[in-house]
């Protein structure tokens, strides 16, 4: 199999298609082979300029929003179309609804040092053993392999990805990519105890930081993630922002008659802050407890705050945002919503995941994966590797089961899934 990688000198265009990839409309030609899947029973900046955001003014109406969101996604085709005539994207990562994978998010550990209520039960989850967890020359041979595919965005998830003991030293490795056309080293940490850390994992290469954070309160922070630690987190995200990191994304996961009433908490937390905070809808997974009811549609979520800031606007959202930002003018930081369940962004979606014990996973949401740890382990080539990436890619689904029946689908427990 040929693979197509970034020519010589083409730093500038990879970047360029990098910011407006997944926006193809015409679909790729259909993939004949078929893949056997596992069922389941220096800190470089990426910044967001906060102080000029491309707000939807209020002489705008809704269809002139659109029609303005619409022809800025009409520029970005045409400037892929003029790319591709140049550099066709890798088809090894483009699926048959010409979406291009540029983003590959990569889970270190199944363990982590709290019991957060949606994402595991109390008494924690079965790890898996030990030797079936990714060694790090696994872990970087398959990240070499994906980046030279065309992936510039690698994000470290867990279990908690600080608790693996060779964090700086894989973090440095994966900085070593970037002449490959690794641009990002992104990390979705709950700060317990990454603070100490941070110096050596920004200097190894980490240039983007995301730290769940559910609740600004101290005693209610401890009834969510069963452990204590609140004031170790709100340190590190001071110690973020002071250390140059920006943005620095929260993710608050909002649930209904537990942290929901804090959203207004969180919009004034940005008033001199200058951090992206993300409410994320309530999603079910493997032993959640999961209800419908607890679910807290993002339109609910604008309508409270305008309430309270009337001004509150809409930003533009670039290409493959999974997150829809909002900005209260005057205030340092803004906020999004992540709207998997009532509003899903599949058609846009450039990730893919690898799970702590090697899986390949297309979709969050989906239950079929392939394990690309055997198949390293068997002594398979990297021809073979793209050979069953390719295949797996091609079977990713046009866009998720949809909220009513995702509750019903067996799934991993987010935990095992790495985010």
């Amino acid at each position: 199999m040929v693979s197509l990688r970034l020519l010589p000198g083409s730093r500038h265009v990879a970047a360029l298609q990098s910011s407006f990839l997944g926006l193809h409309s015409a679909a790729a030609p259909a993939h004949s082979n078929q893949i056997g899947l596992i069922s389941l029973t220096h800190v470089s900046r990426n910044r967001r300029n906060y102080s000029l955001p491309a707000l939807i003014t209020d002489d705008e109406d809704v269809t002139a929003a659109e029609q303005r969101q619409q022809n800025i996604k009409n520029r970005a085709k045409a400037k892929i179309a003029a790319i591709d005539k140049e550099r066709p994207f890798s088809k090894v990562l483009t699926d048959n609804f010409s979406r291009q994978h540029t983003y590959l998010r990569i889970s270190l550990t199944e363990k982590c040092n709290l019991r957060c209520t949606y994402c595991m039960p109390a008494e924690g989850v079965d790890l898996s053993p030990k030797d079936d967890i990714l060694t790090t020359p696994e872990i970087i041979r398959l990240a070499r392999l994906f980046v030279k595919e065309g992936v510039t965005k690698i994000r470290l998830t867990g279990g908690e990805p600080t608790v693996r003991k060779d964090i700086n030293e894989l973090v440095g490795q994966l900085g070593e990519l970037q002449p490959l056309g690794l641009k990002t080293i992104a990390m979705t940490s709950n700060g317990i105890a990454l603070k100490r850390k941070l110096p050596s994992l920004v200097s190894s290469g980490l240039n983007l930081l995301n730290l769940s954070l559910d609740t600004l309160d101290r005693f209610k922070f401890e009834l969510m993630t069963r452990r204590k630690g609140f004031e170790r987190v709100m340190e590190t995200i001071d110690d973020a922002l002071a250390i140059g990191l920006d943005p620095v994304k929260i993710n608050c996961v909002v649930m209904r008659g537990t942290n929901d009433k804090e959203v207004l908490d969180f919009v004034e937390f940005t008033r001199n802050k200058k951090v992206d905070v993300r409410f994320i809808e309530y999603m079910p997974f493997g032993g959640n407890k999961w209800k419908e009811n607890k679910l807290v549609p993002y339109q609910e979520l604008i309508e409270n705050i305008r309430a309270i800031h009337p001004t509150f606007k809409k930003l533009v959202d670039d290409p493959n945002d999974t997150s829809k930002a909002y900005h209260v003018p005057g205030f340092a930081g803004q906020v999004g919503f992540i709207t998997s369940m009532s509003d899903h962004f599949c058609g846009t979606c450039n990730r893919l995941r690898i799970t702590a014990d090697g899986n390949l996973k297309v979709c969050l949401f989906g239950n079929t994966e392939v394990s690309l740890r055997d198949m390293m382990r068997q002594g398979k080539s990297d021809e073979e590797l793209r050979e069953i990436i390719e295949m797996a890619v091609k079977n990713k689904k046009k866009q998720h089961a949809g909220m009513s029946n995702l509750v019903n689908m067996k799934n991993r427990p987010m935990i095992l899934i790495g985010g």
